[in-house]
């Protein structure tokens, strides 16, 4: 992905979007929070949300639409996707991993998971931007019309990220892939869009840029790969996952079986998504919450009698969804700060699209439960 950002095709797209559907600004809006929603389900794309906001700012306000506008179809779209992943890999993959589950299994829950939440959020932002916008400049209307041309190569560098997400898809539920073959599937991409970017010579890309590219992408995940060693770590830190032996591990599970055991197991796992949205006011990575919480909530699980795919599922959504709201999270605050949003502002305007989301979540993670999601 590192290679395929640095193509510059994404950018170049989403500003021809942006072009295209002034006719109908609705369109806009929907449309946007449909991509950088599917950017945080796919990539889990964060950080890299804050320039677009940078950039979407004055195009909204040519619109007439207020910066809040802005930061719903950038920064609460990617959280969205993040929360209701079916690949991400700095969250559901990690806790896949550490719950000993099939790397992205459950996927077509999710899928439909992220298809209600991203719909939801789209009608929520249509409506909010309808209510508060104001006429737009029309000097300002005609700016955003001008349109940035996709070459053959953007639309290559495309097609080949749709192909791939596919390919992925179809590896995972059909063929049986795991992550040496999903790995050999971005591989693949990252040498197609660096072949295609050099050859169309799209943002300058030279052999060189490109390397620089997959080394700058590659770093982004360090701190993920080291996290995965790291919860194996805590495990042995807490005396081991053997049940047969004393450990502190094994102590946490007894207590928390011991106080859960009686409640029915529906209600065990709303329990989970409440504490993992509690957790993450603390620690707002998702892969430092799953390597923090899933050693013990894993194993718990199979006490109180929920399925460790709805444990994973309860920790999606409990960490991705509060991230709209926690002041900790360096990403919220991030796209706050670069759209001028003062934190109350965006916390009073957010607060019913925020419980409708918590509402969403719970009746999955319960029916999710009742039905053995697994």
């Amino acid at each position: 992905f590192g290679i395929v950002m640095a193509t510059g095709s994404i950018d170049r797209a989403l500003r021809r979007v942006i072009s295209n559907d002034s006719a109908d600004a609705r369109l806009l809006l929907a449309g946007l929070f449909f991509l950088f929603s599917l950017g945080g389900a796919v990539f889990g794309m964060g950080e890299e949300v804050i320039p677009f906001v940078l950039m979407l700012v004055p195009v909204m306000a040519r619109l007439g639409y207020d910066r809040i506008t802005v930061v719903l179809v950038t920064l609460a779209a990617t959280q969205v996707g993040f929360a209701t992943s079916w690949m991400n890999p700095f969250s559901i993959a990690i806790a896949q991993g550490i719950a000993d589950l099939p790397l992205l299994s459950g996927m077509p829950l999710r899928i439909f998971m992220w298809s209600v939440f991203t719909l939801f959020g789209m009608v929520f932002t249509v409506r909010y931007a309808g209510r508060t916008r104001v006429m737009p400049d029309a000097a300002g209307a005609a700016d955003v019309r001008e349109s940035p041309r996709l070459t053959a190569g953007d639309w290559l560098v495309l097609g080949a990220l749709a192909a791939t997400v596919a390919w992925i898809i179809w590896g995972v539920v059909s063929a049986g892939y795991y992550l040496p073959e999903i790995a050999t599937q971005f591989v693949v991409l990252g040498i197609a869009c660096a072949v295609i970017g050099r050859f169309f010579g799209l943002n300058g890309m030279t052999g060189n840029t490109a390397a620089s590219a997959f080394r700058e992408g590659a770093q982004a995940l360090v701190p993920a790969a080291l996290i995965i060693g790291a919860a194996r770590g805590i495990v042995y830190l807490m005396g081991g996952d053997d049940p047969n032996t004393p450990s502190l591990l094994n102590t946490f599970l007894y207590f928390g079986s011991e106080s859960l055991g009686g409640l029915p197991s529906w209600f065990a796992a709303w329990l989970m998504l409440m504490g993992q949205g509690v957790f993450n006011f603390f620690v707002t990575s998702g892969s430092g919450q799953a390597a923090l919480t899933m050693p013990i909530m894993a194993p718990l699980s199979d006490l109180i009698g929920v399925s460790r795919q709805v444990a994973v599922l309860a920790f999606q959504l409990g960490d991705g969804l509060t991230n709209l709201l926690v002041p900790t999270s360096a990403v919220l605050m991030g796209a706050l700060g670069a759209a001028r949003v003062e934190w109350l502002d965006w916390v009073r305007a957010v607060a019913w699209f925020f419980v409708g989301l918590a509402t969403m979540a719970s009746l999955f993670v319960i029916a999710a439960s009742l039905t053995g999601f697994s």
